[in-house]
């Protein structure tokens, strides 16, 4: 066990500890805050303070950990051991950085909470994030930062071990739109057809009439195919479902349509599937609650799992309402435009409500990569998505993390834009599953 010891024990302090010494060092630790005790200690020491401490392993703190509410940060990056790090303390110790300071803010998403510029969709860009602004967005510096901090603990104390964690890959896949022609009904079905052909994009309706007939498949439905690909590469992916009212950026099936619940009620009894809760109702709470009951009453089990549509992430409030209607993972914590760790790490942390000052119990699982940056924000050919995508499963590799993909339905579906692209999803699934 190593024993910390740190002046003032803050819920800062306990939180961001436990998740760099016990989510992804696993290593037993305690926190003190009595000096003498930790001067008397026979265990390994950390001492997390300005005084220094004859015989420990120091790290100056950075006052992060020590204040209340959110300001504007002092932040100047620079390098150390090949990562990026910022919060530098004294240059003569062993790590000249604040990793848990720095760590927390990027963790809590601290800048989020700052003034910044939105998108069209009123979520925080990519470009304006630290991370990308100083060229560290595909790196796990998180997880780096914890492993090189551990390769410095074990030079200095005697028989201190790490114990090794396990690389895993979870593949996710979000259903906007259960089926491109399917069970539309007669409105939106006529509707389509009609604009259409106000368009001359003949292709498209010639290819409606024959999927409405039974002629060919509907192209979005690649359930089959998914299924096959993940059970060949033996994968347990999640499935999360649009089940709000229809809207401008909410096309899905109704809830109600009789082969849409089929199709939920199927795959939900083979993998684990979670809610995708409408684009409107990430601002409005009774609307969520009741997407979420429906979507629990139709599978027959508390919805326990979520992914925001559009990535729509307003903090704190989407993951508070979360949290109120019992959601215990959601997986919204990354980018539309840019791939790679929006919170600067692979590993998954419980969401820490910075205007409250408490760990909550929601935990969120950050994806890296997903097919529409790639292809539509990005313009990505095949072969310049999957370097990609390999150096990003290589960087969570190297740390033993966890990669976490996000696809649909339809971008399988060689369908328009996405020729081509159920190739880079199979070759993924193979990146992704070889050591």
């Amino acid at each position: 066990m190593i024993l910390v010891y740190v002046s003032n024990i803050t819920p800062r302090v306990r939180y961001i500890f436990h998740f760099i010494f016990n989510d992804i060092l696993n290593i037993a630790y305690d926190l003190t805050s009595e000096k003498q005790k930790f001067e008397m200690s026979d265990h390994p020491r950390i001492n997390y303070s300005e005084t220094e401490i004859v015989g420990t392993v120091q790290i100056i703190p950075h006052s992060l950990l020590f204040e209340t509410g959110i300001k504007e940060q002092a932040i100047r990056v620079t390098e150390w051991k090949g990562t990026k790090v910022f919060f530098q303390t004294d240059s003569k110790l062993d790590v000249p950085f604040d990793i848990f300071a720095a760590s927390f803010y990027l963790l809590t998403r601290y800048e989020e909470y700052l003034p910044h510029k939105k998108d069209s969709h009123r979520r925080f860009l990519a470009e304006e994030s630290l991370a990308f602004k100083n060229d560290f967005l595909e790196e796990p510096v998180v997880d780096q930062w914890a492993f090189l901090f551990a390769d410095d603990l074990k030079q200095q104390i005697p028989d201190f071990k790490i114990p090794e964690r396990n690389y895993q890959y979870i593949p996710t896949i979000d259903i906007d739109v259960a089926y491109a022609y399917k069970y539309k009904g007669v409105g939106r079905t006529v509707g389509a057809f009609g604009k259409d052909l106000v368009k001359f994009n003949l292709i498209d309706n010639h290819k409606r009439i024959k999927v409405l007939l039974g002629l060919v498949k509907d192209p979005y439905d690649t359930y089959d195919f998914l299924e096959k690909l993940h059970k060949r590469y033996n994968l347990a992916p999640v499935f999360f479902f649009l089940v709000g009212r229809y809207t401008k950026f909410d096309k899905n099936h109704s809830i109600k349509k009789k082969e849409y619940r089929e199709l939920i009620k199927k795959i939900s009894t083979g993998v684990q599937v979670g809610l995708h809760p409408s684009y409107g109702s990430n601002s409005d709470y009774k609307a969520l609650k009741k997407e979420a009951d429906g979507f629990s009453q139709l599978i027959g089990r508390k919805v326990e799992k979520s992914r925001q549509h559009f990535l729509k992430l307003t903090l704190p409030d989407t993951y508070r309402n979360l949290n109120k209607i019992g959601i215990k993972e959601d997986y919204t914590m990354g980018f539309a435009s840019k791939p790679g760790f929006r919170a600067g790490t692979c590993t998954s942390f419980h969401f820490y409500d910075l205007e409250n000052e408490e760990q909550t119990l929601l935990k969120i699982f950050p994806f890296q990569v997903m097919d529409g940056t790639l292809n539509q924000y990005m313009k990505l050919n095949k072969e310049e998505a999957m370097e990609k995508i390999r150096k990003i499963v290589n960087s969570v590799k190297f740390v033993n993390g966890t990669f976490i993909s996000l696809w649909h339905n339809e971008s399988v579906g060689e369908q328009r834009e996405w020729k081509g692209w159920s190739d880079i999803y199979e070759e993924m699934l193979k990146n992704c599953k070889s050591e």
